[in-house]
């Protein structure tokens, strides 16, 4: 691989990582809100619909990093 090409490359890992932190600041903001609701809002359909998403936020985490990761070993 060229040096222009791993240049690219590397410009996309940041992306990756800067993606990475914006969605741990927005699925650590969610985790927040929901552990602010009262308790019987936490087992209703809001909070488990929050917790979908936070689940949700922590797979597309792994999958960025796994791609972070493989695009690494390039």
């Amino acid at each position: 691989m060229n040096k222009v090409r791993r240049k690219r490359l590397a410009e996309a890992i940041d992306l990756i990582n800067q993606a990475k932190g914006i969605l741990e600041e927005v699925k650590d903001e969610e985790q927040e809100a929901y552990d602010n609701l009262p308790e019987s809002f936490q087992y209703g359909e809001r909070g488990e619909q929050m917790q979908e998403y936070i689940d949700s936020m922590d797979e597309a985490y792994e999958n960025l990093d796994e791609m972070e990761n493989t695009l690494g070993d390039i």
